[in-house]
């Protein structure tokens, strides 16, 4: 097999500028709104361009890291579907045009991948140091996928944000619309704008984010390949780089996806799961591995990553079958039942407004 040499990385690295150039500089170089047509084109454009690198991957390092990087690519995928409702809470509360909603996504893309780098170098150093860290992070998907279960729209608190209310205190605000820049001078002073404060707190969101994907598409990629790290941060960033169009093909649909935070936990708890119980002996303690009563010939997985990919999908459709069939049901009740003497329906609020940050 083909060594992973610095130059595949900044090749790599190279192709993802020119996506980016391309993807701001000339398919979205005006600011305007996007539509559910161009979104879904979008979406279908990145998930083949993502097909396609990994047909490379199986032609250069064979089809065991092809697996790994459908894997993987699948995981963060789905998990950046709950990305998707908090940055529409996000949207709505700032009251952020939805012409320059791309435009704060791009930039805050652009620095998640360079948060995603240093998330997956770290865990990848610390899993070859010490294997036993797939305890902890095994565990605390699990702890994670239980309390997304849990979650609910009203939990997201933009306000509160910490990085938000520091920049208020650092930074002069502009007063007014400013379109789409970040920063512009009043009165002789630069100021940032209420929309660097938006970006601000959608770069803090994923962070969050990061903490948990990143365990999870090491819990299904093979580990201790020479290929691990690699694998993990390319897979993450091809579903990455989709987000924007996947948000705006998602975010008029939020309602009829009421059970995909469950499928996103049984995806966490799984794949936590997985962690633990493949997880390397702990010295001293080995009877607490799964490893220590089943011996294993060759990799390090218990459940293979097309198993993993199967499982993974398995339970996003249903939980998305299950949101679909209770949507209609509701239309269809509602349909069903004649207005209240008297009941008007409530206004609906616009995406204009003055800025609340």
């Amino acid at each position: 097999m083909s060594e992973i040499a610095l130059w595949h990385w900044v090749a790599f690295s190279g192709l993802v500028v020119v996506l980016l150039a391309l993807d701001l500089g000339v398919f979205h170089r005006h600011s305007h709104e996007t539509t559910f047509r161009e979104a879904l084109f979008g979406t279908i454009a990145w998930c083949s361009l993502a097909l396609m690198f990994d047909v490379v991957i199986w032609l250069w390092l064979g089809s065991g890291a092809a697996w790994d990087f459908l894997a993987g690519y699948l995981v963060e995928w789905s998990l950046s579907m709950d990305n998707v409702f908090v940055f529409a809470v996000i949207f709505s509360y700032f009251l952020v045009p939805k012409k320059y909603q791309y435009r704060v996504l791009f930039w805050g893309i652009l620095g998640a991948i360079v948060m995603r780098l240093s998330f997956v170098l770290l865990g990848a150093e610390l899993i070859r140091r010490f294997e036993w860290v797939m305890w902890i992070f095994g565990a605390f998907l699990i702890y994670t996928g239980i309390q997304l279960a849990r979650h609910d729209d009203a939990d997201v608190h933009p306000e509160k944000n910490l990085l938000l209310r520091v920049a208020r205190r650092l930074f002069s605000v502009s007063k007014g619309d400013h379109g789409k820049a970040f920063f512009v001078r009043e009165e002789g002073r630069l100021c940032v704008t209420p929309l660097f404060l938006v970006l601000l707190v959608v770069e803090s969101s994923d962070v969050v984010f990061a903490v948990d994907s990143v365990p999870a598409i090491f819990g299904v990629v093979t580990r201790g390949t020479h290929y691990m790290t690699f694998i993990v941060f390319t897979s993450n960033v091809f579903a990455i780089l989709g987000l924007r169009a996947l948000y705006f093909m998602l975010a008029g649909m939020m309602d009829m996806f009421r059970y995909l935070h469950y499928g996103l936990s049984a995806v966490l708890v799984f794949v936590g799961l997985k962690m633990v119980v493949e997880a390397p002996e702990i010295p001293g303690m080995s009877w607490l591995s799964l490893s220590y009563w089943v011996r294993r010939e060759g990799d390090h997985h218990f459940v293979p990553p097309w198993a993993s990919l199967l499982v993974v999908f398995t339970l996003l459709a249903i939980s998305v079958i299950a949101s679909v069939v209770a949507s209609r049901r509701d239309a269809l009740r509602q349909d069903a039942e004649p207005p209240q003497p008297g009941e008007s329906q409530p206004a609906e609020e616009g995406v204009y407004g003055e800025t609340q940050v």
